[in-house]
């Protein structure tokens, strides 16, 4: 009997080494896919920025000579502002719309608050790609739906995808459009919050429904604000696919669709400038990490100073 207790501890001893294993081999997937798809693509690029490469190659390293062209780059500048644009005139009008829709279904009256949330939450699961060829059709150059409106009006049509006002119009118009839904039902989670006796004792003062939007909701909502200001403007400076859908061929800086991203994509994967593309990817990290941190410095110096 005595002869079969060691055999007996080891049986133990391995159950037991598998039990402190067993939780490393069940996240070790995860891991696995964050190097190859997380972390590797981002060392690369890093390396990549500072070399020269045209995907096939052999890869020349170049020092900070990617860098300093991009800041002489005056396409990169103009694709910069392209975006900052799309970015003011579809985010700063679809938040605001979404803070309004989301009061307004809190409203004791409306009815029907199930589906009406369905119904505008709806484009946000929809593939973006699908509503830009949508839109495409809608503001087409020539027998486009708002041209045939603007024709029914006795008005001259306009170049919607060829005017650089314009098309930066109709991209923001495509962000307003699929991403208004998704951040009403933020605002909607955070008014449902607010302690129902700030409204009634602001009702029992006399005060309007818009004056309750100004002075109640806005100001307890201000922390939910600043995280959709500063998610929508990471994602606001990522614009790709709306332009890439609508302008497909013959994109230009000077044309108002050139988007950052569209940039670099045009310059790594259509010029095989994998390197310079690189570095204007790590040119965007920068300019997202600034308006990122001047959002959120601003937006949280009002919520203390409220």
């Amino acid at each position: 009997m005595e002869l079969q207790q060691p055999a007996a501890t080891n049986k133990e001893k391995r159950h037991f080494d598998l039990d402190k294993v067993a939780p490393y081999i069940a996240v070790a997937p995860f891991y696995i896919l964050f190097l190859i798809f997380g972390l590797f693509p981002v060392v690369f690029s890093a390396y990549l920025a500072v070399s020269k490469w045209d995907g096939l190659g052999q890869i020349q390293y170049l020092g900070m000579d990617n860098f300093s062209r991009l800041i002489t780059d005056m396409d990169f500048w103009l694709s910069l502002k392209n975006t900052l644009i799309i970015w003011a005139i579809g985010t700063i009008p679809m938040l605001f719309m979404a803070l309004v829709l989301a009061f307004c279904l809190n409203l004791k009256f409306i009815k029907h608050k199930e589906f009406l949330k369905s119904v505008l939450f709806l484009p946000n699961i929809t593939s973006v790609v699908a509503i830009s060829i949508l839109f495409g059709l809608i503001f087409s150059n020539f027998n486009g739906l708002a041209n045939g409106l603007l024709g029914v009006f006795g008005l001259k049509p306009i170049k919607w995808l060829t005017e650089p006002g314009w098309v930066r119009v109709v991209i923001a118009s495509v962000n307003i459009w699929q991403y208004t839904g998704y951040n009403m039902i933020i605002y909607l989670t955070g008014i449902i919050r607010i302690p129902g006796d700030l409204y009634e004792a602001a009702r029992m003062d006399g005060a309007s429904n818009p004056q309750i939007f100004w002075n109640v909701t806005i100001p307890q909502l201000k922390p939910i604000i600043l995280f959709t200001v500063m998610m929508s403007t990471i994602g606001g400076l990522q614009i790709f696919s709306e332009a890439q859908v609508l302008v497909p061929t013959g994109a230009t800086p000077q044309g108002g669709a050139m988007t950052i991203v569209y940039y670099l994509y045009q310059t790594a994967f259509t010029q095989h400038q994998f390197g310079y593309g690189s570095a204007i990817a790590w040119g965007l990290v920068v300019v997202i990490m600034f308006f990122s941190l001047l959002n959120w410095f601003i937006t949280t110096k009002r919520v203390k100073g409220a």
